[in-house]
């Protein structure tokens, strides 16, 4: 192997001082491989030795660079290929097939043009001037590189001859894209599945004010671009975003890490940060945090580590907790790696690893400190995570190669060919630790994260716990145990918002051109709710059915109104109702008992148990303003009350016109009046003409029941149709109500006993005060109490009729049963006819006319049934001053 290294450091000498001669380069810095190992099939590794390089500034030509900064991280992941290698070489899957697989390991030196370089040698292109690489024409298959850009650039080169790559931990989204890149796999997830898991700790958390760290690099942009396009799904917003330098070597590091330090400090609300940077960045970065200024305080700060470097203890090496806070990451998964801590300690006697071996050479060197404290030093940094990634690779190859070398002899020289390794890599499975494994058509294998919690030993941090696992299948966290679920959720309780929550019956209001989660809570409207906390919009209630006020957290139903059984101003209503039914029965019963007597005939008679009959249908008339009201209802309430309260008035017409007949008409008119005076035809016309009303009214537009949307609730009332049929039948009723008004108001000076005239007048003043009031409050009010309003006037029109027209004869039938005779009602009649006479005498005698005065003839009558006429003639002859004498002839005749 030493021949190998001295042949292919003497081609290079040979091709450089060539290219000199010829004047085509001045230096030529072809990479050898830092380790090496025969075998039958060899594979190609490239691994970050070194973190930099440093070469000369202001290139006009070629020119070799210099690996500096030894990281341990990727040392470790070469001896795992070795060690991989190894052990895949001792397993019966290569041994019973009689070949080996032996391997060349580069140092990428992070760097592109390093890695490109030494790709260049692996698959057997020019180096530098064009001579091929003899000791790299075996490579099948190249596992590496570490960082997605460098992975990127060589996956490019590698197409040219589909030599597979199988990368460790290259995550970038694009290198999926089977198009671009047919011959890149890789044993770790795609950065996809990272960021949407890094959203779903966010969302889970309640953190949506985040910042975001990342380099320039074709990684860096491709999570952050995957990382914020999910973000902004789950709506958490990104603060800011720093960009820092991809290489440590850029003249720009140093200043744009202070200004990363800087943003941190200054955007205080967010605590929070997701970082997509190398180790390296991270660990100046956190020296930088830690030295330019108070420390950021314990537990006010959440650091959501990418893969780059979350399990990586050089980052966090000499930080403790008061100045960086707390730590998540997400890990690739890992398996049992005991026999590679084996193999660690047995490197001190395995003197062909170390020949062969630069990598190893110079660690040593670097240690100034025994063989086993190096090694147990190599062990206390050793990722799992990674040491399962690179095994997973290279376990991955060998079952592709044995299972070519299976059906063709691949020791011959052209036998196998890189394109055969990568189809088989494609199409079939591979086992890996007694588990089954495939590549998906997208070359990855996705097994999902560990998630990881930073803790600190004595104030120091150097120690990560697994907690919990990512599931990409569902998008879910389970937890390894109860006390690892209360470390990573107690996490919640630092706040990195940018606005306080919205509560319920609120709703986030944007400024223009501010983030979506920087708001102002509003409070929302009336008739509209938000059940939640920051909802962007105030969700509408169903005006037809629901209300809210303003800042509401849900709609109430609207209540359904109407003038209800339960209202107690109808429970009151319903009781005058019954006891005016009551009094009305009672008034009939009595009246038809004493129907014979003078007060029952002076009533009216068989009339006034028609009134009362007219009453009831009043009374229950009312009964049908309460409830909630159907259409049938509304039209019976109004036309039973017209025809009723009609049929009332006009049998009081009646009786008001037969008393201004008995006393008040001239004689001589008398008997053409008397013909015409016929009551019942009179009570029917009157009831006609109101029927013809409310049957035009129904079969036109007739009364109905119709709910009324009002703010808060919603009223069941009734339409009366047609306002003017409402109001001419209102108005006819009236009409006669003051004609009978009239009538009796003329005749409100006849006998005591036998006048009914002030009671009608008074009982028709008190129904028209009654709906003259009624008319303007109807019109003015609204709501479930206007039914009331009509049924308050109602049974005041009824009352009214009770008290003026029976209650006073119902008192003398019962209480002055003296005054219900004959000869009280004659000697009534006697005494206004005397008072006629001395009124009449007064008037002669203060006459200054000259002769006598004219007989007149005063006649009062009485329709009905007679009973006994008396006459009461009286002669009075006055003699005056004047031309003419007139004689006063009393000749009454009444029937009692």
């Amino acid at each position: 192997m030493e021949m190998i290294t001295y042949m292919s450091k003497l081609l290079c000498l040979v091709v450089t001082l060539s290219l000199l001669r010829t004047g085509q380069a001045t230096v030529v810095d072809c990479r050898a491989p830092g380790a090496t190992a025969p075998g039958d099939i060899i594979i190609g590794g490239l691994f970050p030795i070194h973190d930099e390089v440093k070469g000369p500034t202001n290139l006009s030509a070629p020119k070799p660079t210099q690996c500096v900064t030894f990281s341990e991280d990727g040392f470790i992941k070469a001896l795992n290929m070795i060690h991989a290698v190894e052990s895949i070489n001792k397993s019966p899957l290569l041994t019973k097939l009689g070949i080996s697989l032996g391997y060349q390991i580069y140092d990428t030196c992070s760097d592109v043009t390093t890695t490109l370089r030494a790709t260049a040698e692996i698959t057997g292109r020019v180096c530098g001037g064009g001579v091929n690489s003899n000791h790299s024409k075996h490579i099948k298959a190249i596992i590496g590189a570490s960082n997605s850009e460098i992975s990127i650039a060589v996956a490019r080169q590698l197409n040219l001859k589909l030599i597979p790559q199988i990368s460790y931990a290259s995550t970038a989204i694009n290198l999926s894209d089977k198009t671009r890149f047919p011959a890149f796999l890789r044993t770790v997830p795609s950065d996809l599945y990272q960021t949407r898991a890094m959203v779903r700790l966010l969302s889970n958390s309640g953190w949506t004010w985040v910042g975001v760290i990342t380099t320039d690099g074709d990684y860096g942009f491709s999570a952050m671009e995957s990382f914020i396009s999910q973000a902004t799904a789950s709506e958490i917003c990104v603060a800011f975003t720093e960009i820092l330098p991809d290489s440590l070597a850029s003249p720009d590091i140093k200043s744009a890490i202070v200004q990363a330090a800087a943003t941190i400090r200054n955007n205080t609300k967010v605590k929070v940060m997701v970082s997509f940077t190398k180790l390296a960045h991270m660990s100046h970065l956190y020296q930088e945090l830690s030295s330019s200024g108070p420390g950021l305080e314990l537990g006010q700060k959440v650091w959501v580590a990418s893969d780059n470097w979350s399990s990586s203890k050089d980052v966090l090496e000499n930080m403790d907790n008061p100045n960086i806070g707390h730590v998540v990451g997400f890990t690739f998964k890992k398996g049992d790696e005991t026999s590679f801590y084996s193999y660690l300690m047995s490197l001190r006697d395995r003197t062909d690893v170390v020949q062969n071996n630069s990598f190893l050479k110079e660690f040593y060197s670097l240690r100034n400190a025994s063989t086993d404290t190096v090694t147990e030093n190599l062990e206390n940094n050793t990722n799992p995570d990674q040491v399962f990634s690179v095994g997973m690779a290279v376990s991955a190859v060998a079952h592709a190669v044995a299972n070519i070398c299976s059906q063709v002899a691949c020791k011959t020289p052209g036998t196998l060919q890189p394109w055969q390794v990568l189809k088989t890599l494609r199409d079939n499975p591979f086992e890996y630790k007694g588990k089954s494994y495939m590549f998906d058509p997208k070359g990855d294998i996705n097994l999902g994260y560990d998630v990881t919690l930073w803790s600190a030993v004595g104030g120091v941090v150097n120690d990560y716990q697994v907690v919990a696992e990512y599931h990409p299948v569902n998008d879910s966290f389970s937890y390894i145990s109860r006390q690892d679920r209360e470390l990573l959720t107690g996490l919640k309780k630092l706040v990195s918002i940018c606005s306080a929550p919205c509560k319920a019956g609120q709703f986030k209001k944007n400024a223009e051109g501010q983030h979506t989660c920087c708001y102002e809570c509003t409070n929302c409207t009336e008739n509209h709710f938000s059940n939640n906390t920051d909802m962007d919009l105030c969700l509408s209630c169903d005006t037809k059915r629901e209300w809210s006020l303003a800042g509401s957290r849900t709609c109430s139903p609207k209540t359904l109104e109407f003038f209800s059984w339960q209202d107690g101003f109808a429970v009151v209503l319903l009781t005058l109702a019954a006891l005016g039914l009551l009094l009305v029965l009672l008034v009939g019963l009595l009246f038809l008992h004493h129907h014979q007597t003078p007060v029952v005939k002076a009533a009216g008679g068989p009339l006034s148990q028609l009134i009362l009959f007219s009453l009831v249908g009043s009374f229950v008339s009312s009964v049908f303003f309460i409830g909630h009201p159907s259409s049938l209802q509304c039209k019976v309430r109004q036309v039973l009350f017209g025809l009723s309260f009609t049929l009332c008035v006009s049998c009081i017409l009646v009786k008001s016109l037969k008393i201004l007949l008995a006393f008040q008409i001239n004689p001589n008119m008398k008997d053409v009046l008397r013909r015409l005076y016929r009551p019942y035809i009179i009570i029917s016309v009157c009831v006609a003409l109101q029927v013809l009303t409310c049957t035009l009214w129904l079969s036109l537009q007739s009364p109905r029941d119709k709910t009324t949307i009002l703010p808060t609730t919603i009223l069941a009332e009734c339409d009366e149709g047609s306002y003017l049929a409402f109001g001419v039948m209102l108005g006819y009723i009236a009409i006669l109500a003051l004609v009978c008004f009239v009538c009796a108001f003329k005749g409100r000076k006849l006998p005591q006993k036998y006048n009914e005239a002030k009671f009608i007048t008074f009982g028709m003043l008190l129904y028209l005060i009654s709906w003259v009031i009624f008319v303007p409050i109807y019109v003015t009010t609204s709501g479930k109490y206007l039914q009331a309003v009509e049924m308050v006037v109602i049974l005041m029109s009824n009352y009214g009729i009770l008290s003026c027209h029976f209650f006073p004869k119902c008192y003398i039938i019962l209480l002055k049963k003296e005054h219900n005779t004959k000869s009280a009602f004659i000697k009534s009649v006697y005494e206004y006819s005397c008072k006629g006479l001395n009124e009449f005498s007064s008037e002669c005698s203060n006459s200054q006319t000259e002769g006598k005065c004219t007989t007149h003839s005063y006649s009062v009558w009485s329709v009905g049934q007679n009973i006994q006429s008396v006459d009461i003639a009286a002669q009075h002859r006055v003699f005056v001053t004047g031309k003419f004498s007139r004689t006063y002839r009393l000749n009454r005749s009444m029937s009692l």
